[in-house]
């Protein structure tokens, strides 16, 4: 297993609590480039990595690992207890999606499942769910497909005609989120504008005209 992670001290955590377990810890990445880098060089059965990393992030890093090695397995281990992020991962066709303050106990868990062919989401997120969890089918499909409620606050923000900078400085995100907020809206609304958010805000209530 490869992990990668920005933060050391987390890196050198996990690889402490796997090597409790029967999983090899081959390597451990600062960024999700080394990430990749890593996986072509090492051929992993399994990857954890995080989904805020450095220029690279995390869950487009799992769509290009599952493009080169279909059969490496991704983890997520993250702080992030979002449905669009935790959405958009599963959809990067990722195994399992674990938060860091449940690693401890679930982390095993996790591994074990994804390395099973299975899929895992932490316990704590099944609210997240529009249906049943079902480890032998990706979760992407039953995360409930509303707008989350800092969605509809980028949708409100990018209505009242707000730049990203604007939007990252009054919800006190990166652009990059703001840009990730706005594309998953666009996704989840079916539409391919700003022109069309504005209008969608407007008869939805969400913004005056």
């Amino acid at each position: 297993m490869i992990i990668a992670d920005d933060e050391a001290l987390l890196r050198q955590g996990l690889a402490a609590l796997l090597a409790t377990t029967d999983v090899d810890v081959v390597a451990t990445v600062g960024d999700a480039q080394s990430l990749t880098d890593a996986v072509e060089t090492l051929n992993p059965d399994a990857v954890l990595v995080d989904i805020g990393m450095p220029e690279l992030n995390g869950i487009e890093a799992a769509r290009q690992i599952k493009r080169v090695l279909p059969q490496t397995k991704v983890l997520f281990v993250t702080q992030v207890e979002d449905r669009a992020y935790a959405r958009a991962a599963f959809q990067a066709e990722a195994s399992a999606y674990l938060l860091k303050q449940s690693v401890g106990s679930e982390l095993a868990i996790a591994v074990r499942e994804a390395l099973a062919g299975r899929f895992y989401l932490s316990a704590s997120l099944g609210g997240m769910l529009d249906g049943r969890f079902n480890p032998e089918r990706s979760p992407a499909a039953v995360i409930a497909e509303k707008l989350t409620p800092r969605q509809r606050e980028v949708l409100q923000l990018v209505a009242e005609g707000k730049t990203g900078k604007d939007i990252a400085a009054t919800l006190g995100i990166s652009v990059k989120t703001v840009e990730f907020h706005r594309n998953g809206i666009m996704q989840e609304l079916g539409l391919r504008s700003i022109a069309e958010l504005t209008r969608y805000a407007i008869e939805h209530g969400i913004v005056r005209k």
